[in-house]
């Protein structure tokens, strides 16, 4: 069996894939770490065959925990940006998983470890990957901290921490905070491209979330979900049916 060691931020993220990669039946867990600084000393110790590693993390990157390990095992990266060139992922002894990570993802790249492990495929010199992927991480997009608000001459600027989900109604979109809602010139669709994915979802045709200010779900009739934000009003939401499983495997369950 694989020994394998997972470093992810997200507390949720490596309760699930540590339960998926569990449920394959072909891996041993040796750790688990959510802090990248003290998990390169766990990771020297355990000597896993591979390590599951999210590259956007506080304090430091995937990428710059990587180039501190000395042997690497096999890496595959896990990423909620699919605006990453991926391909940059696809050489060989390396692979990606695209959060929220699939069963299927999942056994794909056990399955191109163990063909590497069986000398079916090389691997790479880490050196070089280190260097083709820091320039793909270089290149991502810049998302907005704020947002602007134009009543007639006047613009307010809104921090998109601030506003725990937009909204569409009577023809206009709003950002709403526990203070006011603030009418913004842009659409649903329109929002759900500009800003960051990992902060903010798409739950209905009229309403995108900011994940961040979920308190907690409730099932309702015909498949659909009800959302309990963390404001004052403990506004409730409406989650559609098929954008249920989408926002249950961004939460982790």
């Amino acid at each position: 069996m694989m020994r394998v060691f997972l470093v992810d931020d997200e507390a949720l993220a490596l309760k699930r894939l540590s339960r998926i990669l569990m449920a394959t039946g072909r891996v041993e867990i040796v750790g688990t770490c959510a802090d990248p600084v003290d998990a390169v000393e766990a990771i020297l110790r355990a000597n896993p065959d591979v390590l599951f590693l999210d590259i956007e993390m506080p304090g430091m990157t995937g990428f710059e925990m990587l180039a501190k390990l000395q042997p690497q095992p096999v890496i595959v990266f896990t990423t909620a940006y699919d605006r990453y060139a991926l391909q940059a992922f696809g050489v060989n002894s390396i692979d990606y998983l695209l959060k929220p990570i699939e069963q299927a993802q999942l056994e794909r790249a056990l399955d191109k470890i163990e063909r590497m492990r069986g000398g079916g495929e090389p691997r790479q010199q880490i050196h070089e990957l280190l260097e083709r992927l820091s320039s793909v991480a270089a290149a991502q997009p810049d998302y907005p901290a704020r947002i602007a608000s134009r009543i007639g001459e006047r613009v307010e600027f809104v921090e998109l921490s601030r506003v725990t989900h937009f909204f569409a109604a009577d023809k206009l979109t709003y950002a709403a905070t526990s203070a006011k809602n603030y009418v913004v010139d842009h659409t649903i669709q329109e929002l759900e491209q500009k800003l960051d994915p990992r902060k903010f979802i798409r739950i209905h045709r009229a309403t995108l979330l900011n994940l961040d200010c979920v308190h907690d779900l409730h099932p309702m009739f015909a498949g659909r979900m009800l959302v309990r934000l963390k404001d004052e009003k403990k506004t409730e939401l409406t989650v559609s049916r098929d954008r249920v499983k989408p926002l249950k495997q961004r939460l982790g369950i």
